[in-house]
């Protein structure tokens, strides 16, 4: 693995591959028989607020034996104009990686081509892919396998999350339902990328056994799921949007009544900053706190695997 810019652009194996280390990552916090990041230093390269990317990656960095800086939008010349590919080519002889959470996924992509150090994507408009590495890490802690089981995402489904956890779907053994109004559901165009020419009855499906539905119906999304899994309804960047998109769905909220009709057992799962009362229920959130805040730690797992990788395909 050299980077992580998408999970469109991660294999099975290579994924399957950052799960089961990051399993060995956190029985092994503070015992790693080795530092892969000693003598490197990385650049945390932020255009977007955050919390727990921003701390999960400072640490894992420093627990791999690395230093690292962090630099907002106003920092440097990104923040006044200067192209993403002058900037990278300037950093790639200066730093030893760099994790980017920005707007455009053209961006990361372009900084990883000019800079030529490893990069990661941190989460653009367009996915999020550390977030769904993290969310099948615990799905798998929790259900003991990610095979065969029913995610179901409800909310805002024309977000980066959903888009990374339909990538996830067109190449691993899960079925992924995706319940929003037809005006936030995932586009025919990345639909028929995740899933070319595959179809049974109102299910994508791929090749591996993964499929997919995408439908307003929120109740028979919910019904048998095994993980039920929501974000805020007000992404970064919409926030013109706000009342609109409250309105729009207001009904896609996880509350005790939806989660009843889950399977019994289910674990709902949110990546986090949370607002209770709007996409969740402050009643189901606080009943399922333990699993969001163990899903929350896991980012740090997560991408301690993904640097770790990263650091061995150099």
């Amino acid at each position: 693995m050299k980077h992580l810019l998408s999970l469109e652009a991660l294999g099975k194996d290579e994924i399957l591959a950052v799960l089961d280390l990051a399993s060995k990552m956190k029985a092994n916090r503070g015992k790693h028989d080795k530092l892969p990041l000693k003598g490197q230093c990385w650049a945390l390269m932020f255009s977007k607020s955050s919390t727990r990317t921003r701390v999960s990656f400072e640490v894992g960095i420093r627990e791999l034996g690395g230093d690292v800086f962090f630099l907002a939008a106003d920092d440097i010349q990104l923040g006044r104009g200067e192209p993403i590919k002058d900037t990278a080519r300037v950093m790639g002889r200066m730093c030893h990686g760099a994790v980017i959470r920005t707007f455009a996924q053209s961006d990361v992509e372009d900084f990883a081509e000019y800079s030529r150090i490893p990069t990661i994507n941190a989460l653009t408009d367009e996915e999020h892919p550390c977030q769904i590495l993290t969310d099948l890490q615990t799905i798998v802690e929790k259900l003991g396998s990610f095979a065969g089981k029913v995610v179901t995402f409800i909310g805002d489904g024309a977000c980066n999350v959903p888009n990374s956890w339909l990538w996830a779907a067109s190449k691993l053994d899960f079925e992924l339902r995706i319940a929003a109004p037809k005006d936030f559901q995932p586009s025919k165009e990345l639909l028929a990328r995740a899933f070319p020419g595959e179809q049974s009855g109102t299910y994508l499906v791929n090749k591996g056994g993964g499929r997919v539905l995408v439908t307003d119906d929120i109740e028979a999304a919910t019904r048998g799921a095994d993980v039920l899994y929501t974000d805020v309804w007000v992404s970064m960047g919409k926030e013109e949007e706000a009342e609109y998109r409250k309105a729009r769905l207001a009904r896609y909220q996880i509350n005790s009544q939806l989660v009843s009709l889950a399977k019994p057992g289910a674990i709902v799962m949110h990546c986090l900053p949370a607002y209770r009362g709007l996409e969740i229920s402050e009643e189901t959130f606080e009943a399922h706190a333990d699993t969001i805040f163990d899903e929350a730690e896991n980012r740090l797992h997560a991408q301690k695997a993904v640097l770790w990788l990263l650091a061995e395909g150099r």
